[in-house]
């Protein structure tokens, strides 16, 4: 292997090593975030409220875009990140109603 080839590995480390630990801090934000996102559908279903609240949501998507645009990120993929997690909610929401 030329010298090269031999630093662009060792850098293609480097970036793998940091996406993993990316990876590890996304799963663990995931993880949070849907445990309050549980209790606010415990606490929904103990006064039936509706398990969606458009408004919210759509001013989530409007301050997701904003945040995306800061960070350099296409706003389109953090969208469709963030319906479908909303998506999710709103499915957990509804089976804490039905129970």
């Amino acid at each position: 292997m030329t010298d090269a080839a031999q630093r662009a590995a060792e850098i293609l480390k480097e970036h793998r090593q940091s996406i993993d630990r990316l990876d590890a801090i996304l799963v663990y934000t995931l993880a949070e975030r849907f445990k309050h996102t549980q209790a606010v559908g415990q606490l929904k279903a103990a006064h039936d409220l509706p398990p969606s609240d458009p408004d919210r949501e759509a001013r989530q998507m409007a301050r997701l875009d904003q945040l995306a645009k800061e960070a350099d990120l296409d706003p389109d993929l953090a969208k469709k990140f963030l319906n479908f997690i909303i998506s999710e909610v709103i499915r957990h929401h509804e089976k804490l109603q039905s129970q």
